[in-house]
Order: C-alpha cells, then structure tokens, then sequence
C-alpha cells in the first residue's frame, strides 16, 4: 500500500475523476427513468463511486502479518 500513499497527487486525482464521472452518470441515468439504458448508466456510475472510495481507503489499510 505504499505506492498509494507516496502518489497523494494520482491519488487525489483519481478520486476526483472518479466522483464527478460516477456522481454524472448516476444523475444523468436517473433522468432516463423507465429505459434500461439510464439503470446500466446508474449501475456504472455506482461502480464509479465505489472505486474512488475504494481508492481513498487503499492508504489506510493494514497490511497482513506473514506467519
């Protein structure tokens, strides 16, 4: 997990892209409502938001002890 957090700026910038990409096509599918297209756009767009915090929790995570 050092990669992470040596790299805040990538980091940082992964999460923003992420957020704002997923958080429009979440808003964007709603607007389709009753097409299938705007739920698969809806479902990308939380797989988005998923993975920016995912990607915001990799620097906190503990890494496992080797027995």
């Amino acid at each position: 997990m050092k990669f992470w957090k040596e790299h805040t700026s990538l980091r940082v910038t992964l999460i923003a892209l992420f957020f704002f990409l997923g958080l429009g096509l979440v808003i964007y599918g709603w607007t389709l409502t009753g097409k299938l297209s705007g739920l698969g756009l809806m479902i990308v767009g939380v797989i988005l938001l998923l993975a920016a915090l995912m990607i915001y929790n990799k620097p906190f995570e503990t890494e496992k002890r080797k027995l």
